[in-house]
């Protein structure tokens, strides 16, 4: 319980004409400026859509394996919204392409890729995934962009682990600045295009 102190006590009250009691709250509208969060849906949208990136694995060579070390304790990609690799397209908006992809390989490929829903963002890791590396043959498809749309490459043969979330970041940061675009834009990118 709070005890009012009675006049002349040592800690008196403000008198109520003391202009920190009795202000007028319009003339505070640049704190009131600085305490408001203002933003549109479309930059929220695109925070979340960056900050929570659900992975699909398409491990097919050496490079999975440094893929799967992206998510252990020492590299922990977790801490960068990409909390857990999904076994359904269903429920994952990237598509880690990780490895060589052969011809017979390409239509599952584009399968997975068709099953996901929309947004979707796909990285190609590796210079197999996004050349073919070394084998330049007949059986090897030379570049995983002739099958589906890539967002994000990251070099290397095998990349590290470090390349990969680089690559995530680079992702987070392309997703981010779709939020920047206003409606207006993307209606001119579209009759453009």
């Amino acid at each position: 319980m709070a005890l009012i102190p009675p006049p002349g006590a040592p800690h008196e009250r403000a008198p109520r004409t003391d202009p920190a009691i009795d202000r007028d709250l319009r003339d505070e509208e640049e704190t009131l400026e600085r305490s408001l969060l203002l933003t549109t849906v479309d930059k929220a949208l695109a925070w979340a859509r960056s900050s929570s990136i659900w992975p699909a694995t398409f491990g097919l060579a050496c490079c999975a394996i440094e893929m799967m070390h992206t998510a252990t304790p020492r590299y922990d990609i977790a801490r960068f919204g990409a909390e857990v690799f999904r076994a359904s397209p269903r429920q994952a908006d990237l598509l880690i392409v990780s490895g060589r992809v052969s011809q017979k390989m390409a239509p599952v490929l584009r399968r997975v890729y068709d099953q996901m829903l929309d947004p979707k963002w796909v990285i190609s890791m590796g210079a197999c995934a996004s050349t073919g590396g070394v084998f330049n043959n007949y059986a090897l498809v030379q570049g995983v962009d002739k099958v589906v749309p890539v967002d994000v490459y990251v070099p290397g043969c095998p990349p590290r682990p470090e390349g990969l979330l680089e690559g995530i970041l680079v992702l987070q940061d392309k997703i981010g600045a779709l939020g920047e675009k206003t409606a207006h834009d993307l209606r001119v990118e579209a009759e453009a295009g």
